[in-house]
């Protein structure tokens, strides 16, 4: 399965070990530029600018643009998601989003399309983006579900669930301390952050029980890890 992720830093976070998850068996290229929402997104597709980084497992490869992105490979999936700070404000996401589908279905006419659903910022998050929620996770978090799903209805995407994933980790007795999912507030931990929403990709597109994965990054606790597959089953698995 091809799989293309247009997307920001937060993609770069949910991809970082989707190949290794996958044991191969997904292609994943994320196309990255930091903080990219989806009206510079679409205004990068109407010059053809080469400024994305074309990236695997988190790496770059090379730079390369929307447009010669999207016609280099037969693609069964693309994602596309909006810049975190902006994911629950209804107001930022037309006409870019219909445009940006509009050229997806036009030059990659078979592949799915679904839409990325960011997590929350942390609480103590100092982002500038966090004062658009009250610098309010719950809210934050609330209003993203609610934008977010109303988009998707109204273009009949299918949803990757990260930022319910994210909540949920959140409540876990192992992140309630020093540990924490998040890094700096917003970008996912490199460890557990990152290997949750790549367990959530695996099972959303591919329709595998995320419990019998066996790859897990090094230096993390099985007992964790056994806590995040099941995250991700309950969230993406459906017998």
């Amino acid at each position: 399965m091809n799989i293309l992720c247009i997307g920001n830093s937060f993609s770069e976070d949910a991809t970082r070990y989707l190949h290794q998850i996958s044991d191969g068996e997904l292609y994943v290229r994320n196309l990255y530029i930091g903080g990219c929402s989806l009206e510079r997104h679409w205004n990068n597709i109407v010059s053809g600018a080469s400024e994305y980084e074309w990236q695997k497992n988190g790496r770059m490869l090379k730079m390369t643009s929307i447009n010669e992105a999207i016609t280099k490979k037969k693609w069964d999936f693309v994602t596309v998601q909006q810049l975190s700070q902006d994911s629950g404000m209804i107001d930022t996401y037309e006409p870019y989003l219909t445009n940006i589908l509009n050229f997806i279905k036009e030059n990659c006419p078979n592949a799915k399309i679904a839409f990325h659903r960011t997590w929350a910022y942390d609480d103590n998050s100092t982002h500038g983006g966090f004062v658009n929620y009250g610098n309010n996770r719950k809210k934050m978090i609330e209003e993203i579900i609610k934008v977010t799903d109303f988009y998707a209805k109204k273009h009949s995407l299918e949803v990757i669930p990260n930022g319910e994933a994210i909540e949920m980790a959140r409540d876990l007795a192992e992140f309630q301390g020093e540990r924490n999912i998040n890094r700096d507030g917003y970008h996912l931990s490199l460890d557990y952050g990152r290997y949750l929403a790549g367990l959530v990709m695996y099972g959303f597109f591919t329709k595998c029980d995320p419990t019998s994965v066996t790859y897990e990054p090094e230096k993390t606790d099985p007992e964790i890890n056994k806590k995040l597959k099941q995250i991700a089953k309950n969230l993406t698995y459906i017998k």
